[in-house]
């Protein structure tokens, strides 16, 4: 079946084929897992690039980290509707963004990000994002056809399911998933901005989110040593909750080690990936 975001794999391993259809919905087949995240070396990076006159966020670190480990490992851009998985066709990331003011209103969109990409461009890419979803004044896409779903006298519960039911169909159009905040590779929520720990965000049945990833407030975390010594390292956690019907444990655990590498060294980011794998089942 095509979609207008993906292509359908025909080969995917027999057991999630079955899994599929016995967890239909993304609610029953969440996992979830924390990653403290050492933010010396981070931190180190972004002084570094300071004084080269170049702003640098952590959040730039974080996407940027997550975009190259996707040129490895390009199952973690799958998805899964009406029990069938699919390979994505672009890399988006939903992110909240806090309206000015202090309302403490948000508006949610979606930034798009190149395999390509290096780690300043996606810290480009996030600056432009904030500044054009910031203004209170201004209506993102999710903005507008939130307010045209709930602007439907009367009509709310049938527009919602009929949303869901052409999704299901691979009936929706690409103008809608563009502007669907639930239609991504991942979601992504810095609780930091808010002082606020970090959360297992549930991942949404509608849609096609299958990885939700959750930044908090700084903590430390006991590390030994190998001299044997317990010391405390300022760390920052990610709240992961994936989809396990896209890809195995094995593959999601070698994943994110890639991810902590470049974590450990975001230098590496500068320049582009010498390689961008495509998924092993297209």
């Amino acid at each position: 079946m095509k979609r207008a975001d993906g292509k359908l794999l025909r080969n995917t391993d027999p057991m999630y084929r079955i899994v599929a259809h016995i967890m239909r919905e993304r609610s029953d087949s969440m996992n979830s897992i924390t990653l403290d995240i050492p933010l010396e070396p981070i931190d180190k990076y972004i002084r570094q690039k300071k004084k080269e006159g170049r702003s640098m966020s952590h959040m730039a670190v974080i996407l940027a980290a997550f975009n190259r480990t996707l040129c490895d490992f390009p199952a973690l851009n799958r998805f899964v509707v009406n029990k069938r998985v699919y390979a994505r066709n672009e890399i988006a990331i939903g992110m909240v963004v806090l309206r000015a003011g202090a309302t403490g209103a948000e508006t949610m969109s979606k930034i798009y990000l190149q395999p390509e990409d290096t780690i300043l461009d996606v810290e480009d890419r996030i600056q432009k994002y904030v500044a054009d979803n910031r203004d209170t004044e201004g209506n993102n896409a999710t903005d507008k056809i939130i307010k045209f779903l709930v602007g439907l006298p009367g009509l709310l519960r049938f527009a919602v399911w009929l949303l869901k039911w052409m999704d299901w169909h691979n009936l929706l159009p690409k103008a809608i998933i563009n502007a669907s905040p639930m239609h991504n590779t991942m979601v992504f929520t810095n609780l930091a901005s808010i002082r606020t720990n970090h959360i297992y965000h549930h991942a949404y049945d509608f849609g096609t989110t299958s990885l939700v990833m959750a930044a908090g407030n700084t903590r430390e975390v006991p590390r030994r040593t190998r001299d044997g010594e317990i010391v405390h390292e300022k760390c920052l956690p990610l709240g992961l909750v994936m989809d396990e019907r896209i890809a195995s444990g094995y593959y999601f655990a070698q994943a994110f080690r890639r991810m902590k590498e470049y974590f450990r060294n975001p230098a590496l980011l500068e320049e582009p990936p010498e390689r961008i794998l495509e998924d092993p089942e297209l």
